[in-house]
């Protein structure tokens, strides 16, 4: 059961979600390995750090690495598109932690997106997977949208199920990595293979290794003294950043194996205020569009922060270019847009969460906190051989 809770936390964390909200305050604690929670998750090694906990798989749901070898292929091949143009990798670049550096999506066909493309760092720990779709909490059945959705384009297969088995088909690479990846099937390449398989490779996208995550293990050298003050600021209750971004995820909406439920969380963080009363511009009107209730209106996923300052543009819709304006945009306590069709005073939407209510920084301070959103980048996560295309150079 997804438990949709805009404004509570707490439920279910560990020790180490505990202590990365609290102890981080202080500034100078430092939490070693027995402070963290133990591994769990059967018999396939995630490769997670010592005592991150891994990912709750869905029911029936096992890991192998010739699943997740099959699946990177699969993630990079742009024959899993209608016109042989893009592949999954196309709008989830490595080195820009697996988003594309636009202000809305691009399909294969040049179709504009309604949406900004989500990063997948640690999506494997996502208990729902979109911006607003509090359904969609399956990593399979969601890459059943991208291949054959036609409302927008993206892969745009829809309709050509049996041209994408037969190019898959004809490889005899695909032959032998399928054949590895599921022996006991007597059809092995499938619509049901193909997303599994990703979905595989997915969840081995985790990234716990910013200076960050150093810090904290141990090592005083990993923050500068500046990312120091600005890690200080963020979980503090002047700021109130941490309770939509923190946490082991850095994020309200997280998951693990071994937690008592999921939690997932929307929010309107007053991006917008087209009628005064609440609401954000058509299409991307929030979880409303899901739940129909009007407090609904605007309220989006708070994305995690990890690897945050590789992933510009901001927002749902791309429409803050830099950490910088972001962090403006939490500080005015909103925004207020005073001309054009997206006119509106964001600062003043009735369904804003009740931690966007500004505050006021010294150019130092300013300065510490990008500082600190920047020492969430994963540079190893970013250069990992075992996330790159296994087709370059081949």
């Amino acid at each position: 059961m997804v438990v949709w809770s805009p404004l509570r936390r707490g439920a279910g964390v560990t020790a180490l979600s505990v202590a990365l909200a609290v102890g981080a305050c202080g500034g100078d604690e430092v939490l070693g390995p027995d402070a963290l929670p133990p591994t769990s998750g059967g018999d396939f090694d995630w490769g997670v750090p010592v005592g991150v906990p891994v990912p709750r798989l869905p029911e029936g749901v096992t890991m192998s690495d010739e699943k997740v070898e099959l699946g990177r292929h699969l993630f990079y091949d742009r024959r899993l598109s209608g016109n042989e143009s893009q592949a999954c990798a196309s709008c989830h670049r490595q080195e820009l932690a697996f988003t594309d550096a636009e202000l809305v999506a691009v399909g294969s066909t040049g179709e504009l997106h309604p949406r900004n493309s989500m990063s997948l760092t640690n999506v494997g720990y996502q208990p729902v997977l979109n911006w607003a779709n509090p359904n969609e909490t399956d990593l399979r059945s969601q890459a059943l949208t991208p291949l054959f959705g036609e409302e927008p384009v993206e892969l745009g297969l829809a309709g050509m199920e049996d041209i994408l088995l037969a190019r898959l088909e004809a490889d005899t690479t695909y032959s032998r990595l399928f054949e590895a990846a599921y022996p006991e099937r007597e059809e092995r390449i499938s619509i049901e293979t193909i997303v599994d398989a990703i979905a595989a490779f997915q969840r081995t996208l985790i990234s716990f290794d910013a200076p960050v995550d150093r810090y904290r293990l141990g090592d005083r050298t990993a923050l500068s003294e500046s990312a120091r003050l600005g890690q200080a600021l963020f979980f503090s209750e002047r700021l109130e950043c941490f309770h939509c971004h923190g946490g082991l995820g850095f994020t309200g909406t997280f998951d693990f194996d071994g937690k008592s439920f999921p939690e997932s969380e929307f929010l309107n963080n007053g991006l917008y205020n087209v009628d005064g009363e609440g609401s954000y511009p058509w299409p991307n009107v929030g979880v409303v569009e899901f739940t129909g209730n009007p407090r609904d209106k605007g309220a989006f996923k708070a994305p995690t922060l990890r690897n945050i300052a590789l992933t510009d543009p901001y927002m749902h819709d791309g429409s803050i270019a830099t950490l910088e304006g972001v962090v403006d945009h939490y500080a005015a306590g909103g925004r207020n847009i005073t001309s054009g069709p997206r006119q509106g005073d964001g600062r003043a939407n009735p369904n804003k969460s009740g931690f966007v209510k500004g505050f006021e920084l010294t150019v130092e301070e300013r300065i510490a906190l990008i500082d600190f959103l920047h020492a969430l980048t994963d540079s190893t996560f970013i250069t990992d051989p075992r996330f790159s295309n296994p087709w370059e150079g081949g």
